[in-house]
Order: C-alpha cells, then structure tokens, then sequence
C-alpha cells in the first residue's frame, strides 16, 4: 500500500478506488454466463450431452472471434474457456449432464472455506483483491496488512463475499443431488453475475457509509512502521 494518500482519506475510498481497478464490466460478465446458458439451451432443446457440451464450446468460441474481430481484450472469454472445459470432462467423463455443474459447486465450497479461514486469521480475501488493484503491488504485495483500519474494513467485505458462497451452495447442491439440470443452469447464470453484482452493491452500501481513518494515510513515511492488525 502507498503512503502518500492525501490526509483525511478514509480507508472506504482507497478500497472503492481499487475494487474498481480488478472488477469486470457487464460485458466480461455477460461472456462469462453465456456458455453455460448455450449448455442448458442446447440440453433442454435436444436432451444430448454432447449436443449440449459443444453448443458451449461453439459460444466460447464465438465470443472470442468477436473480441479479436474487434480488436479488443479476450480476457474475460478467457475466464470462461478454462471452467467450460472442466465442466465438460466432468460431464463426458460421467455421462451425467448434471456434472458439468459440479466443478463450480466444488470451486465455490472451496472459496467459502479459504474465505472463513481468511476471516479467522485476519488476512481477509477482499485485501488481496484490493491490493490487486495497487499500481506498488510489484514493490510492497502485503503493504495493505500494515493498515489496521482497511483490514477491518476488508473482514467486513469478505463476509460479504462468504454469504454469495453461502447462497450459491445452499441452492445449488440439492439441485445437483436432484439431477435438475435446467434448474442448474439458471441457478448458475442467476447466481453468478446478477448475485455478483447485489453482493458488489452491499459492499458498496458499506463503503459508502463507512468513515475508518486510512493508519497509512495519516501516517508519514518514517512513522508508518508495520503494525498487528489483530
């Protein structure tokens, strides 16, 4: 984290300025979902896992040549490429077309639980995203630790992101144990970036009315010396 913050800057502004730097837009969203809605349009028009796991592919493939056609990052289709992947081996190698949902249910457990014991110890995750942000994260990657007041604030948002994991798992995994794959793929579209999106605004709501004093900030360089956040 930077010392040079300008004084009075609260640690919800710095936070608000970096989210920002690492959030996807709607589009990078939009790219994300739509594989897995070509999956369960494909599954509910033909009842055919192959059908199905190829209109997948097909979309993926799609949004990439869209994104080069106009010259423009392949980042977020990227991020679709690999999942889209995974959930069909997982599903080809079963033959259950509900298993193409089982990695982002393994993935999101796996992501509440890093998440609670990030929480636990107080190296909460949304600290890490936030010093994604950081133009310095080459130079200090754990500078924001030293920020008693941001860790606190950042434990505060990582529980927001605990209750997404939460939700996603609570109505996920009995739809999967049920075998509903059409329930599984709007599930999926519904609680990924429009939940994304909600926990994103909570977090705002936070940011927003929150006013910690930023220790960094109001320190200068010879006094902000690294200090327990616990």
């Amino acid at each position: 984290m930077p010392t040079d913050q300008p004084a009075g800057t609260t640690v919800e502004e710095v936070i608000r300025h970096r989210l920002s730097a690492v959030l996807g837009g709607w589009r990078g969203s939009l790219e994300t979902a739509l594989p897995t809605l070509a999956f369960v349009i494909a599954w509910v028009w033909r009842d055919d896992l192959r059908t199905a796991v190829g209109a997948a592919v097909v979309a993926t493939v799609v949004l990439a040549v869209v994104r080069i056609a106009q010259r423009q990052s392949v980042k977020y289709v990227l991020q679709a490429v690999f999942p889209t992947a995974i959930a069909a081996f997982f599903a080809l190698r079963s033959g259950r077309a509900e298993d193409a949902f089982l990695p982002g249910i393994i993935w999101n457990a796996v992501m509440a639980a890093v998440a609670v014991v990030s929480v636990v110890t107080r190296w909460p995750l949304v600290g890490f995203m936030v010093a994604a942000g950081d133009p310095e994260l080459a130079e200090d990657p754990l500078g924001w630790r030293r920020d008693r007041g941001l860790v606190r604030v950042c434990v505060r948002l990582t529980l927001v992101l605990i209750a997404v994991f939460a939700v996603r798992l609570a109505i996920m995994v009995p739809l999967y144990l049920a075998g509903q794959v059409a329930a599984l793929g709007v599930a999926k579209v519904v609680l990924g970036w429009p939940l994304w999106l909600a926990g994103v605004a909570v977090m705002g709501v936070l940011l927003v009315r929150g006013r910690t004093p930023s220790d960094l900030a109001a320190a200068s360089p010879a006094s902000a010396a690294p200090a327990d956040p616990g």
